[in-house]
């Protein structure tokens, strides 16, 4: 256990310290980062999902007057490092997916730039091939780890003679659809090479990430290459790895006559090359004696890959401690198909995963005749089914205490179908939430004195518009016995100490932990009254409790839907969300976070759906047009709730992460709350209307 920061500024409602400046739009974004006499790009992109391009005609796009250049395969910069498939783009005339960047004009302006582009004329030969996700697929296989480095799959005991034993069985199949992260702000660069040295202002989760993927693609040292990303307008996931955008720019910067090269996905460009949320297909097994006691936990997680790059899902692995029992199994399987590459969507693995189990537990709860919170109280763990080990703090009764007084939950009837107001038929439902805790080493914070009494705090961490520029002043003022004021936090450039990615619900315990360590650093160097220019860099020391326990933030969802008896129409009324996520730094920006991932949850349960048409390979609803996610009139009243609580074995703040827990479970806690209202079981989401038609 390590000594918490005492807090003064931490725990207080600062406002945003980076609010005025986006109010005004004085804070700068990516795109909007001022360089000298900036050329634009626009991507050709391929049509197909799989082939060659067997000729290409650039001619008409090159007689544009404006245009600058036009990159292929034929003609680009050659990278010194193409192992990444996904980043390797003009390198070849091999097509792996629909969307692909297959060329590229580089122009005086964005509409020239666009308009070339529509002239590049491409000629394919088309292979068979294969979009079509299935549990079925032929080639389905086990990845050697999935996203995490968890086990691929997991056994203890005996499931199968324990499901055939129990007195109630559940064996359902629950299936996700592609989602995609659709931040704010699209992804974009700004690309300039000097003397041989790139520099970035790229709209990134993790601006060392990227120097550390993007450097060696170019054959250069790390130290010669500059990101820069002082604000993000979202992520979601989707900006926590480079992806092919990045490369392309800086390519075509080196084809630009020495200019900056500035290039923006569209909206329809980032469903294919910006990540998104895998589908998956759930088979959950639950086996319970007649009090509802699991005695089996079976979860097959089936997922979709791109051929040309590996991503595996963790979707069963939040199975692995959620509940006691003594025989469990869990596995994941990918189908490789010739898709686009999906990557990192808010609460991976644990987010699309809760679903399958947690509509489970809903259907054993009614199935031993239990209220689904009396279930939980019966089959909570007392230490972490998978590892053994002791939980740090779990704290997920509570939450459901807590929450069920608040949320009225005792009005509901256990008789779905049961309360039809004003031509809605109205139901309650619930589900447990929980994300991991991590706090990634590595990171490095320079603290320095300046003449005028303030505090200077370096670390090159990133901003997504969750806060960070103001927990970590106020961070930095406690660990320093100053007032915020006092602090001037410098972020979101390579060029800074090293810090990690901003994912995982990590940033703040990692950058905050080194910012305390370099605190009591500087404080031991130099003293209450340092001189002006007086100086420390430090990194934070081990944990030595991350190996004893098992660290999870826990979270109890309550949700009230309201479905339309004659059309099937879904609204939620109301939702709650209670969370355990140890010390909350800033109520004010904590609360943000945990409305925002409910409101994601929302939209997952009702409305997003990434559609995929086999027959060409590409996701037919790629704009905010036909993908649909939650408005202000879908968020009626969605409030969220913390435990007071500090989770000692923590590191210093004692604080956990909190980004992610908000969606993690919310869309299992409407679907139960609509097969209250309706009597329906929907395991597939979303919940549109049609599901619900008698």
């Amino acid at each position: 256990m390590v000594e918490l920061l005492k807090s003064t500024a931490i725990g207080s409602s600062l406002r945003r310290l980076d609010g005025v400046a986006k109010v005004r739009g004085t804070a700068r974004y990516a795109f909007d980062q001022q360089v000298e006499n900036p050329a634009y790009l626009y991507p050709v992109q391929s049509t197909i999902a799989l082939g060659q391009i067997s000729k290409m005609d650039t001619g008409r796009a090159e007689g544009v007057t404006g245009v600058i250049a036009v990159l292929s395969h034929l003609n680009a910069p050659k990278l010194a490092q193409t192992d990444d498939a996904e980043l390797a783009v003009l390198q070849g005339p091999h097509i792996g997916f629909r969307g692909q960047f297959i060329a590229a004009v580089i122009a005086e302006t964005p509409e020239i730039a666009r308009h070339a582009a529509s002239l590049v004329a491409v000629k394919y030969q088309i292979a068979e091939h294969d979009a079509a996700f299935s549990a079925e697929h032929p080639g389905l296989y086990a990845p050697e780890q999935v996203n995490g480095d968890f086990d691929t799959d997991t056994s203890e005991g005996d499931v199968e003679a324990a499901l055939a034993a129990s007195a109630v069985v559940i064996d359902q199949i629950y299936t996700t659809p592609a989602e995609h992260n659709n931040p704010m702000e699209p992804h974009a660069t700004v690309a300039q090479w000097q003397d041989g040295e790139l520099t970035l202002y790229d709209s990134t989760q993790g601006v060392h990430p990227v120097r550390q993927s993007i450097a060696p693609m170019f054959g250069l040292a790390p130290e010669a290459v500059r990101v820069i990303a002082p604000h993000v307008g979202g992520g979601f996931g989707s900006k926590g790895l480079p992806h092919a955008h990045v490369v392309l720019a800086a390519l075509a910067a080196q084809c630009s006559g020495g200019r900056p090269v500035k290039f923006a996905l569209t909206r329809q460009q980032m469903f294919s090359l910006a990540g998104y949320r895998t589908p998956t297909i759930q088979h959950v097994r639950l086996g319970a004696d007649k009090n509802g006691r699991l005695v089996a936990i079976s979860q097959d997680a089936v997922s979709q890959t791109s051929r040309i790059k590996e991503f595996a899902e963790q979707t069963a692995v939040p199975a692995r401690m959620m509940y006691s029992s003594p025989n469990r199994r869990t596995t994941h399987r990918l189908v490789p198909l010739d898709v686009a590459v999906p990557s990192w969507m808010r609460g991976p693995g644990e987010c699309p995963g809760m679903f399958g189990p947690e509509v489970a537990m809903d259907e054993l709860a009614e199935a031993c005749g239990l209220d689904p919170l009396e279930l939980r109280v019966r089959n909570e763990p007392d230490r972490d089914p998978d590892s053994g080990k002791p939980f740090s703090s779990r704290h997920l009764l509570e939450c459901f205490r807590i929450g069920a007084e608040r949320f009225g939950w005792g009005r509901r009837s256990s008789q779905p179908r049961a309360r039809l107001e004003d031509g809605w038929w109205v139901g309650l439902g619930v589900a447990s939430a929980t994300y991991p805790f991590m706090r990634n080493p590595g990171n490095a914070v320079r603290m320095s004195f300046q003449e005028d009494g303030s505090y200077t705090v370096q670390i090159g961490a990133a901003d997504l518009g969750t806060g960070a520029w103001t927990v970590l002043t106020q961070i930095a003022a406690d660990a320093l016995h100053v007032p915020p004021a006092q602090v001037h936090l410098e972020i979101g450039d390579s060029s800074l100490p090293v810090a990690t990615v901003a994912g995982g619900s990590s940033g703040t315990a990692s950058w905050g932990g080194t910012i305390i360590a370099a605190a009591l650093a500087f404080r031991r160097e130099h003293g209450g009254n340092p001189a002006p220019g007086a100086q420390t860099q430090a990194e934070a020391p081990e944990d030595p409790d991350a190996e004893r326990y098992a660290m999870h933030s826990f979270g109890a969802q309550f949700a009230e839907t309201r479905v339309h008896a004659d059309t099937g129409e879904v609204r939620v009324s109301r939702m709650l969300g209670v969370f355990s996520a140890g010390r909350i730094i800033n109520p004010r920006t904590a609360r943000s976070q945990f409305i925002g991932g409910m409101t994601m949850g929302i939209g997952m349960a009702l409305h997003e759906e990434g559609v995929m048409d086999p027959r060409f390979g590409m996701i037919v609803n790629h704009d905010l047009a036909d993908y649909h996610i939650p408005t202000n009139a879908d968020i009626t009243d969605v409030d969220a709730i913390w435990l007071e609580e500090t989770d000692h074995r923590a590191g210093p703040l004692g604080a956990r992460g909190i980004g992610e827990i908000g969606i993690v479970g919310a869309a299992a806690a409407i679907a139960n709350a609509t097969y209250n209202a309706t009597g329906l079981r929907v395991r597939t989401l979303p919940l549109t209307p049609d599901k619900f038609l008698f």
